[in-house]
């Protein structure tokens, strides 16, 4: 069973695969274990259960547009203004801050599941450049209406809640990691907190995740020169750590690498 068309939202300067798309009720639901709209019933996707869980949301699910931006594209301009609270059904993405100068940090990388910015559920610009790693499809729910349900209903509050304090730990650890520990822990660190997050939505397999990133994702996550990240994961691989090949990475020895990462 299939939704009837919904016309996209095209913002200037984005690139999308097309204008209009199905909400498909079968559409694959295996990543969506981590998203709160789909938690709450408020997603499309839920459809696929046959059977609402009226205590989860009452009225069911809004009906969201839903984009496609290719690879290396910008979804969401820091300064630009949306209507819109965005999340990832497919695809990496990843959300960071521009210097004049050109060079910028990356805060986070987004997975499905993820908004593009918690920042916003309350006000129109993110302040938070969002671009496309691999190929992207996202919902876009309207704020208005989300802000509707945050008030009516407590379970809702609380699970958006919940979001928004993950995103505030990430922020923090972003911080320490920057700040005082050493590289190979800072690299060490990003690939274990991703292969945890893909673990949670089903996306791994034993200690094999994709692994789209190239050596200036992680020299801008990790606030390191690319030549930096190179030497690390050289060691890494040599010390038979990690494998990376084929837009995948597997962790070898996942007692030692927690160890390097000193997450133990």
């Amino acid at each position: 069973m299939s939704i009837p068309l919904i016309a996209l939202e095209q913002p200037i300067g984005h690139e999308v695969l097309a204008t209009t798309a199905f909400v498909d009720a079968a559409s694959d639901t295996s990543s969506c274990a981590t998203c709160a709209a789909y938690e709450l019933n408020l997603c499309p996707a839920t459809y696929k259960n046959n059977v609402l869980d009226l205590n989860r949301r009452p009225s069911g699910p809004l009906m969201p547009s839903v984009q496609t931006i290719l690879a290396r594209r910008t979804i969401l301009h820091a300064t630009e203004w949306s209507e819109f609270v965005s999340i990832i059904c497919r695809g990496w993405a990843m959300a960071s801050a521009a210097l004049p100068d050109g060079r910028r940090q990356i805060l986070s990388f987004l997975l499905p599941g993820d908004m593009l910015s918690t920042g916003s559920l309350f006000e129109p610009i993110s302040g938070r450049l969002v671009e496309a790693i691999t190929d992207v499809t996202y919902r876009n729910y309207k704020r208005s209406e989300l802000k509707t349900i945050l008030f009516e209903y407590p379970n809702a509050f609380d699970t958006f809640t919940k979001t928004c304090l993950e995103d505030r730990r990430q922020a923090d650890q972003l911080a320490v990691d920057l700040g005082r520990r050493t590289a190979d822990e800072r690299i060490a660190r990003l690939i274990l907190n991703l292969m945890e997050r893909l673990t949670k939505r089903g996306m791994a397999q034993e200690q094999t995740i994709e692994f789209p990133l190239r050596q200036h994702h992680i020299a801008d996550a990790a606030g390191l020169t690319p030549v930096h990240v190179s030497k690390v994961l050289s060691k890494f691989r040599r010390s038979g750590l990690i494998e990376i090949g084929n837009r995948s990475l597997t962790v070898l020895d996942p007692t030692e690498f927690y160890r390097v990462a000193n997450m133990v």
